[in-house]
C-alpha cells in the first residue's frame, strides 16, 4: 500500500519562501514519478512533477521560475522549494504518485 507524509507548511509573508518535504514509506518510492499538487479551492492544481531519478521536472506557468522540485531517493523524500510566494499560492499542498496514493497535505498560507 504505502503512504506519503508532507511537512514544512506554515504562514509566510508575501515574497517569502518555504521548503516542503514529502516522505514516502511502504513502497518502492524510486520507481515512481511524483507530483506536487495543491488545493486552495474546488479543484486540485498540479504545481510540480519530478521523474523517478530526478532528471526531469515540469511546472505549470503559474509557478515556473518560483518553485523547484527535487528528490532524494535514499531518503524516500521529495522536496518543493517555493520562493517569492504570493497570496494566491495559499493552499493545502500534497504529493501523489500515479497509482492514486497521496498524503494528507501540509497547509501553506501566504499573507499579503
Amino acid at each position: 500500500e504505502g503512504q506519503f507524509v508532507e511537512s514544512g507548511g506554515g504562514v509566510v509573508q508575501s515574497g517569502g519562501s518555504l521548503r516542503l518535504s514529502c516522505t514516502a514509506s511502504g513502497f518502492a518510492f524510486s520507481d515512481y514519478g511524483i507530483t506536487w499538487a495543491r488545493q486552495g479551492g474546488m479543484n486540485p492544481e498540479w504545481v510540480a512533477w519530478i521523474s523517478t531519478t530526478g532528471g526531469k521536472t515540469n511546472y505549470p506557468d503559474s509557478v515556473k521560475g518560483r518553485f523547484t522540485v527535487s528528490r532524494d531517493n535514499a531518503k524516500n523524500t521529495v522536496y518543493l522549494q517555493m520562493n517569492n510566494l504570493k497570496p494566491e499560492d495559499t493552499a493545502l499542498y500534497f504529493c501523489r504518485d500515479n497509482t492514486g496514493r497521496r498524503g494528507p497535505g501540509t497547509q501553506v498560507t501566504v499573507a499579503s
